[in-house]
């Protein structure tokens, strides 16, 4: 028996010497395997992927290129400086140009059919067998022969799906090449479902916020800290490590239709929103942040669009061919600098400035003072080389809008490329200038073949040693985004905690507060909001024509509720019957016109270029500008593109209806109108027919329904001025912010930049001393 116990207790011995200095440990999760190293970071590995575990000094590294060794770039002990130049270099040509690749957009599962297709075995996703999270043909494709490794996600079916599939991909590559992860990124998704009621308790929808002029609408730049904070966290649980936001454009051009997505206007407010959005979505702390400031909660921020892109010409928007130019009128280029340089490059919190930045397709007309090229923003070495890079020192990456290198088919649709100035050039010889002008990655390309095209081409003019060290600086600055969040220690997720992570009562609370704390009320005649619940109301039903939505995509006509009745029942009593009604609660939306084109064709009585206007009625543009400041495009057989004498027709001219008739059908009757604002709104058609108006930029009915019956107090302000008409619309300059003649209603308050009321009256506080002075400029 001793010399039994004995044995057994060197064997004990033994092992706990060979353990001796060992930190980590291992855990099965599901495909993957997780390695917690103490005092470390944390690893994770695929079960398929063929990686190894590598040990020094008792901790454990991941051997990604599976060469028996720990490399820098494998060693998470190292700057993410370090590990990106080292591992830059290892990487071959082939794999730099598929990293430098940004997908085109991909749904999960693929949709069957349009513009974002996608296949399993051949098969739609309905008729394949496939799971949800499983990878489509066409991504296997470009992640494994084309070495891609940033994909766009747009719609997930549920954290659960979004979090398989990120696991799914990570997996895959992670067995290829030298391990590099996917960096997945996404658009805001952060948006309202109208009828979505708030529930603190429910998990696993990701939380509901106003949109972008809603956040500006609060004043509050910590608002939208605190935002991104949560935002991030989401992102991270989904898989998202990127977001392509947020939209800095200064507004100057009120007919735009991107101004939703922008933080209005005013040069200081999108400043301090902009910086306030990128430190809330690239900090991490505690225990999440990995070093300065970066972390397992990070998202990198893609800034957009440098150098503004809020000034289109007559309003219309680079998207198209019909307004790829942006011109400035009122020598304000510099101006729209401001967003970026004061705010999204100058941070407060420890990540310094935004790690990267989207030109906007616009040619900014006439602004290169040195080359004297009008071409597309990207394709401008003034624009990016000389200014961004070499001026400002912004050493972050820059990535391409979508389709910039793709041949144009059409002046009017948004999915043509949109190779602005350089329509004449081939395929590869447009990623070829956008890269000798210092940008690093081609936003919706999924094929290496013309980045290799490109290399070619640089090394015939320059030489093998300077084109290889132009792809290895691009390289570092995109594998530094991917270091920075820890993707190459643990890109994997685990599904029942991302359900968990998205959607909790504290984030939705948070997005419920922001929402009420955005609505503006823009008119109250004699105070009347707020409405006792119980009483009785009368909602009209609105009238939707049949269309095309902006992917061309058919919308049957519908004449529906604008809100949902399940709601509105709560607080109210609703009737069909305007005689029975106490009040009338009418709900539209800002005027819709188009973009400012109407296909000239015969059949379809188009006549070219028209206004875009921002009042429900027709429109007809007398003595606008003529000619237009810029012009030309292939598809066209002339440069002037003025729309004087020309009429516009708005799409949605019935919600005009729905005020007038309302009010005559009151006789009398308090009617309230609440408008939601994508532009700047001529109200003067309707305004001395409403007694009371809200003017909210994307929020569930509930919260609405909490305002108007006041369970919370109105706080928010313009962040544009609304127009006194359409005169002073064509008057503004599209560069210039703040210049139009603002409307002044019946009440006596004028509707300019920073007006609100609450219950009191004109709200005037810190935010109004703040924001309402004088317009930066930066000349």
């Amino acid at each position: 028996m001793r010399k039994k116990s004995t044995y057994i207790g060197l064997l004990s011995l033994l092992s706990a010497s060979m353990a001796i200095g060992q930190n980590w440990t291992e855990t099965k999760s599901g495909n993957w395997t997780k390695v917690t190293n103490k005092g470390g970071q944390t690893l994770g590995y695929a079960t398929t992927s063929g990686v190894k575990l590598l040990t020094d000094k008792g901790f454990a590294f991941k051997d990604l290129n599976k060469n028996g060794k720990l490399d820098k770039y494998e060693d998470w002990r190292l700057s993410a400086d370090v590990r990106a130049k080292d591992l830059a270099s290892k990487m071959s040509i082939d794999q730099i140009a598929g990293l430098m690749l940004y997908s085109k957009h991909q749904p999960i599962p693929a949709a069957a059919g349009g513009p974002f297709a996608g296949t399993y075995n051949g098969k739609i996703f309905a008729q394949s067998g496939a799971k949800v999270a499983d990878l489509s043909d066409q991504q296997r494709e470009f992640l494994t022969k084309d070495n891609l490794r940033h994909v766009l996600i747009t719609s997930v079916q549920s954290p659960e799906a979004a979090a398989e599939w990120n696991n799914n991909a990570q997996a895959l590559v992670e067995g290829l090449g030298l391990g590099i992860p996917v960096n997945s990124s996404s658009d805001p998704r952060h948006g309202t479902r109208a009828n979505a009621e708030f529930n603190a308790g429910a998990g696993g929808t990701i939380s509901m916020w106003p949109g972008s002029l809603g956040l500006a609408a609060t004043f509050k730049p910590e608002l939208v800290q605190r935002f991104g904070q949560i935002a991030a966290t989401e992102y991270r649980s989904l898989g998202i490590a990127t977001a392509l936001s947020p939209q800095i454009d200064i507004a100057t051009d009120p007919r735009w239709n991107r101004v939703s997505g922008t933080f209005g206007e005013d040069p200081q407010l999108a400043t301090d929103m902009a910086r306030a959005y990128v430190d809330g979505f690239q900090t991490s702390t505690g225990a999440n942040e990995i070093t300065g400031g970066w972390g397992y909660h990070s998202v990198n921020a893609m800034v957009k669009h440098w150098p503004g892109g809020g000034s289109g010409e007559g309003g219309r928007d680079a998207h198209y061919g019909y307004g790829k130019y942006a011109v400035y009128p009122g020598k304000n280029f510099q101006t729209h600098f401001l967003p970026f340089l004061n705010g999204a490059f100058k941070l407060s919190g420890k990540t310094g400035m935004a790690s990267a930045v989207m030109p906007y397709y616009t040619i900014s007309f006439d602004q290169d003072k040195k080359y004297g090229e009008n071409v597309g923003n990207s394709y401008n070495k003034y624009i990016i080389h000389d200014l961004l890079r070499t001026k400002y020192k912004y050493d972050g990456v820059v990535c391409t809008d979508w389709l910039i290198t793709a041949d144009e088919t059409a002046v009017d649709v948004f999915l043509t490329g949109k190779s602005w100035g350089v329509e004449k050039l081939s395929v590869a010889q447009r990623h070829y200038k956008i890269l000798m002008n210092g940008v690093d990655q081609f936003g919706g390309n999924n094929e290496s073949g013309p980045v290799m095209e490109a290399y070619k081409m640089g090394v015939k003019e320059h030489g093998e040693a300077f084109m290889r060290a132009r792809f290895e600086q691009s390289a570092v600055r995109l594998l530094r985004n991917v270091f920075r969040v820890g993707l190459f220690e643990n890109p994997y997720l685990d599904p029942q905690v991302s359900q968990k992570s998205v959607g909790t009562a504290e984030f939705m609370k948070a997005g419920y507060q922001a929402q009420l704390e955005s609505v503006v009320m823009l008119k109250n005649k004699t105070k009347t909001l707020p409405l006792t619940k119980g009483k009785t109301v009368y909602i009209p039903k609105q009238f939707t024509p049949a269309g095309r939505n902006f992917l061309g995509m058919d919308i049957p006509e519908k004449l529906e509720y604008p809100v949902s009745l399940n709601i509105v029942k709560k607080y109210f009593t609703v009737t069909d019957n305007p005689a029975e009604a106490d009040y009338a609660l009418v709900f539209m939306r800002s005027p819709d016109s188009g973009g400012g084109y109407s296909i000239p064709d015969a059949k379809a009585g188009g006549t070219g270029y028209v206004p875009v206007s921002l009042q429900y009625g027709d429109y007809t543009a007398q003595g606008t500008r003529d000619p237009s400041i810029a012009g030309g495009d292939p598809l066209e057989k002339f440069t002037n593109r003025t729309y004087n004498g020309k009429t516009a027709k708005t799409i949605n001219t019935s919600d005009l209806s729905m005020v007038t008739e309302t009010y005559a059908m009151m006789k009398g009757k308090p009617v309230i109108v609440a408008l939601q604002v994508s532009n700047p709104t001529v109200v003067k058609e309707f305004e001395s027919q409403s007694n009371a108006i809200l003017a909210h930029f994307g929020v569930q009915d509930q919260a609405l329904m909490d305002i108007l019956t006041g369970a919370h107090e109105p706080s928010a302000m313009l962040p544009m001025q609304f127009p006194a008409d359409m005169k002073t619309v064509e008057a503004q300059a599209e560069d210039v912010p703040r210049d139009m003649t603002s409307y002044r209603d019946s009440e006596g308050h004028v509707y300019d930049f920073g007006f609100g009321l609450n219950w009191k009256g004109v709200i005037q506080d810190a935010r109004t001393a703040k924001y309402k002075k004088a317009v930066l400029s930066l000349k």
